[in-house]
């Protein structure tokens, strides 16, 4: 057979979208292993043990569902219409990204191998820096290089470094979209952040307070850092460790006669159904406000045990945090979080891994700061 037709013979379809690993044919008396990929822009080879027909980089790849990605070479990304390539500088690594990873989410992904990270900072072939999300499958953000719309690519101030720039928009935006997007808070109104120890958390609690918000009630799990918080704005803390009774009737006196407007819950779980427990109302009673709460995150648990009388006794609108909003949304937000954050108004603490030891990194315990990976 010719070079051409076995060429050919091992092309997978053009419209596919995966890697095709561990095709062996001979070349000069010698067995090559050969990765193909197709990715919907182009079909390339990488050959181990002969000439290599097309670039590879160093990525965290990832070969099955609820394993740790490992760092190893992948495919160069092409970029196709629409789309450019990210040089990557940084890459934080979050929950979401471990929840992706396991299967666990709602958005995982079940074509694999693929490069982990949902989003990061790096600069464009002009040297423009940008915050990126939205990587087209399989590449991620933790890799030396990926592909992604050139619409999920948002500048990125001077003062602001890579550390920073990768690990504050997901949480910020986050927070900043929970709170003004889907919530409406409005100035004078009584918040309660539910988780407000973690990464998001203590940032949606100096948002609320940079919102206009009354009062924020800050409830998380960590002693340690629910100490610090009232440095980010928080009025009064909660420990969500204590026992249900008691959590109950810390929650009642923290909501007071004026009860809470809006809660953010990054949690979810016990605290998350303590929490509606207390606010439920035992009499027939004159509705004087409305809670507004938007489920964020499930660290404590992916499901509660809701009472209808929890939503026949309260004025209560439980929402999701949605999706990704519409794009002009998106990127008012994007460019809010990145203007505080020039400024000296947010914080996130981050701690920098490089990328070849990303498996020792994916098990390694996250309290109220991020790993920042480094190819």
């Amino acid at each position: 057979m010719s070079r051409v037709a076995e060429r050919d013979r091992l092309k997978p379809p053009r419209n596919s979208n995966q890697i095709t690993p561990g095709i062996v044919r001979h070349n000069c008396n010698r067995h090559v292993r050969t990765h193909v990929l197709t990715d919907g822009a182009s079909t390339r080879r990488i050959e181990r043990g002969g000439r290599s027909l097309a670039e590879i980089m160093h990525a965290a790849v990832l070969h099955t569902l609820g394993k740790v990605p490992r760092y190893e070479e992948f495919p160069e990304p092409v970029a196709g219409d629409g789309e450019v390539i990210v040089h990557v500088h940084a890459a934080a690594l979050k929950p979401v990204d471990k929840q992706l990873a396991s299967g666990a989410h709602y958005a995982s992904m079940r074509k694999l191998p693929l490069v982990c990270g949902s989003d990061g900072v790096g600069h464009l072939s002009d040297g423009q820096r940008v915050f990126f999300g939205g990587a087209r499958p399989p590449y991620g953000a933790m890799s030396e290089r990926t592909v992604v719309p050139r619409a999920f690519a948002f500048p990125v101030p001077e003062n602001v470094t890579d550390e920073t720039a990768a690990a504050l928009p997901n949480p910020g935006v986050s927070a900043w979209l929970s709170l003004s997007y889907r919530a409406k808070l409005m100035a004078g109104e009584n918040v309660l952040i539910l988780g407000a120890t973690g990464v998001g958390g203590k940032l949606a609690v100096r948002i609320a307070k940079l919102l206009g918000a009354a009062r924020v009630v800050a409830a998380g799990r960590n002693q340690q850092i629910l100490g610090t918080l009232n440095k980010h704005g928080a009025d009064a803390t909660i420990c969500l460790d204590m026992p249900a009774r008691e959590l109950k009737d810390e929650f009642v006196r923290a909501a007071g006669e004026s009860g809470f407007q809006l809660v953010i819950d990054y949690v979810w779980g016990r605290p998350a159904e303590t929490f509606l427990d207390a606010i439920t109302s035992k009499e027939f009673s004159v509705i004087k406000s409305e809670t507004r709460y938007v489920q964020v995150g499930e660290s404590a648990g992916p499901t509660i045990s809701l009472r209808a009388a929890v939503l026949r006794s309260t004025a209560l609108t439980m929402l999701g945090t949605g999706g990704i909003p519409p794009l002009n949304i998106l990127v008012d937000a994007m460019q809010k979080v990145m203007s505080l954050a020039a400024n000296g108004e947010v914080h996130v603490d981050t701690q920098r891994v490089p990328l070849s030891d990303i498996e020792s990194a994916w098990e390694r315990e996250q309290r109220g700061s991020r790993l920042v990976v480094r190819p």
